[in-house]
């Protein structure tokens, strides 16, 4: 399932979900299902022969790397990964490695510590640009967490999504994503880890609705059918580790918070986790939990959005 003839556009980037209009973000979510359901019944549909995939990390990686990775194999096309030894950003300027780079490939997926070092990559490359993670959004995660629970309860609209602990990336791309599907979204944090006026007013702009926040992760779970959180302390993060952990340990998510949701909640985690401080082994091994079907979905989802980003090129 490529996109339709209406549908194909000039070199796009998908550096933050704002990138996406609600309706290609469902026709991602279509592709997606289409090419999971032929994936599990043996099927690799080779939608991209020949096409040239680039991994620029700045950061490590397991889900992301290996996602992409398999995903791009199974489209018919190839990888290339490149760490630091390529010299992002240090052996020359970001305009000409970004010039140069993207004279070889059909797209990048970089993940970079800094937001800034991907919206510069974006300005100079001829071919597409993914977000696989910068320190202000997660768009990737968020798309395959969407799909998960579309698939999951049949529908988005209506429903509440209630994340636990600080307002990170991966909360800012959530936020995003369920105002853009018709979702409620609820950020359940000290003051400090909420989000910033701007980002709210970010999401307001972009999608009509309003995330919800509250400093009660009691409340905040009432109405969710998924209850998400992440690590206290990110990558970059570690000088912070006590402090955050002391800010944010009335925000575990345990059996007592799991029983507050509704009956059929299922519980969300991004990985990697620290069982016993985001969450405890009861909950993320449980039966409510979905992490392992979220890290699935990761390889299915991308493999829509790439089919969807470069999929007019093999029409």
């Amino acid at each position: 399932m490529l996109p339709a003839e209406s549908e194909l556009t000039s070199m796009r980037h998908v550096l933050t979900l704002a990138d996406l209009r609600p309706a290609e973000l469902e026709h991602i979510f279509a592709i997606s299902e289409d090419l999971k359901t032929k994936f599990q019944n043996g099927l690799r549909e080779p939608l991209l022969p020949g096409r040239v995939l680039a991994l620029l990390f700045e950061k490590p990686s397991l889900r992301t790397r290996v996602s992409f990775e398999s995903a791009m194999s199974h489209l018919g096309g190839r990888v290339i990964f490149l760490g630091q030894e390529s010299g992002f950003g240090k052996r020359e300027s970001m305009e000409d490695f970004s010039r140069v780079l993207s004279q070889y490939v059909d797209c990048v997926v970089a993940r970079t510590f800094s937001h800034d070092t991907l919206t510069e990559l974006a300005q100079f490359s001829s071919c597409s640009v993914i977000n696989g993670l910068s320190a202000y959004t997660h768009p990737c995660q968020a798309i395959a967490d969407l799909f998960s629970l579309r698939e999951r309860y049949g529908r988005l609209k209506g429903l509440t999504l209630a994340y636990v602990g600080d307002g990170n990336n991966v909360a800012r791309s959530l936020a995003l994503g369920c105002g853009m599907v018709g979702m409620k979204f609820v950020l359940c944090a000290p003051e400090k880890y909420q989000f910033e006026p701007e980002f709210v007013k970010f999401v307001e702009d972009q999608t009509g609705e309003t995330p919800e926040v509250t400093d009660s992760a009691e409340d905040g779970v009432k109405d969710a059918i998924a209850i998400y959180t992440d690590v206290w302390t990110s990558m970059g993060q570690e000088e912070e580790k006590q402090q955050r952990h002391q800010d944010l340990a009335d925000y575990q998510v345990n059996a007592d918070l799991m029983k507050l949701a509704p009956e059929d909640a299922c519980f969300m985690h991004c990985l990697p986790a620290h069982r016993g401080e985001e969450v405890t082994a009861e909950v993320i091994d449980g039966p409510q939990s979905i992490i392992v079907e979220q890290a699935a979905n990761r390889m299915h989802a991308q493999k829509g959005l790439l089919a969807w980003l470069l999929g007019s090129q093999s029409l």
